[in-house]
Parts: structure tokens; sequence; C-alpha cells
């Protein structure tokens, strides 16, 4: 399975159509989008924004972010793309989402404390699943802001080293942009689309394995 992996598109239109022409000669057979769709905007802009990479043909999934509108995570319920605290397959794999972020010192739209994240991976996952998650696991190359300090999510950390996902793909963390592994676990974080950044990943939903990675840039 062919995934493109999308995170941090903040309301740049014109990011998401240039990635939809170079989509239309990948062919992947599946889009993720880890959330931050607008840049504090509401469900008319993610609307626009999304209707370029829904237009593929391919199915998509998603999760807001911290920074989406109030109304975002409807809007996304409505056009069935949505995998916030729930699980759904695809190609025979199956997948669990994490919207929002963990607590932030910006008090941002959409935040959830270390218990809630924990929650909805306990009660949502399946061994093998793939995770989509707008903020990464604490202490790797996708949680690492500028300072250096790591800001992910303590819950998500212990959930991946515990259970081991064969994929997680994550944002939130601009400058984070990253393949990092722990255990067996694959995270990546493929870079915001606004700066023009997404990754390619081959995933074997038979063995559930990631076969490659390839961040990429328009």
């Amino acid at each position: 399975m062919r995934i493109a992996a999308v995170t941090d598109i903040h309301g740049k239109l014109e990011k998401a159509k240039k990635l939809l022409g170079v989509l239309e000669e990948e062919r992947p057979d599946l889009i993720l989008i880890a959330g931050d769709i607008t840049n504090f905007g509401g469900a008319e802009i993610a609307r626009k924004v999304l209707e370029p990479l829904m237009d593929l043909g391919v199915p998509l999934l998603a999760v807001h972010g911290n920074c989406d509108g109030r109304d975002v995570p409807e809007l996304l319920e409505k056009l069935r793309i949505s995998l916030h605290n729930k699980r759904r397959e695809a190609n025979g794999t199956g997948f669990v989402g994490i919207g929002g972020s963990n607590i932030t010192p910006f008090n941002t739209i959409w935040e959830l404390t270390e218990d809630e994240i924990r929650e909805i991976l306990t009660k949502n996952y399946k061994p093998g699943d793939i995770i989509l998650s707008h903020a990464p696991p604490k202490d790797t190359k996708a949680d690492r802001v500028h300072s250096g300090l790591h800001v992910g999510s303590t819950a998500l950390r212990k959930f991946i080293e515990g259970n081991q996902p064969p994929l997680v793909v994550t944002g939130h963390i601009h400058e984070a942009r990253s393949v990092d592994e722990l255990g067996k676990t694959v995270i990546v974080n493929p870079g915001p689309l606004f700066r023009g950044y997404y990754a390619l990943i081959e995933f074997d939903e038979k063995r559930k394995a990631v076969k490659n990675v390839d961040l990429e840039k328009l």
C-alpha cells in the first residue's frame, strides 16, 4: 500500500492544489492528513483546502489539529473522512486517529490531556493498526522544537513502547520533519505542507510493516 502523508496545511489552498498535481502521477492508495488543515479557520476554509485532495478519488482519512476551527471536526465527520477517536479500515489495514494536540502553553482550540489521549488509544487500537496523530510522541525526532525541547505526548510514547504499532504518522511540530524509530515502530513527521513538504510511505499490509519512507518536497 502506497500512502501519501500530509500535515499542517494551515489553509494554503495553492499547496493542496500543487500536491494534487504530484499525486495524480504518484497514484497513492491512501491519503493521511495529520491535522491543522486550517490556520485557526473554520469549516468553509477546510472544505476548500480538502477538495483538491478528495478529487484524487482515493481513500482519505484525516484528523483535526489544535489550530483547526471549532466546526472543522464536524466537517470531517460529514465528509466521512474523520479518524479522530475512532478506528477505520482501508486496504485491509486498521487506522486509529487522535485529533488536536497534547496541552500546549498557547491555549489553542483543540487540546487533550494525556489521560484523554491514552483513553482514545486504549479504546480503539488493535494490534497492527497504523496511528494517525496530530501530536507526535515525546522524546523523538518528530517532537523537537528549535530550542531543542521535546514537546510531544507522553501517553502516545508510552502506548507505542507497549504496543509497537507498525507506523505512526504525525505533525504539529513544523521544524521536526523526520523519520524515526521507537522499537519496531516507524514514526513519520512529513513536515508542513504549507512549506511544500509531504511524505510517501510504502507499507506492506500483509506483514504490517513499513517498507520505505520518502520525505518529499513540492
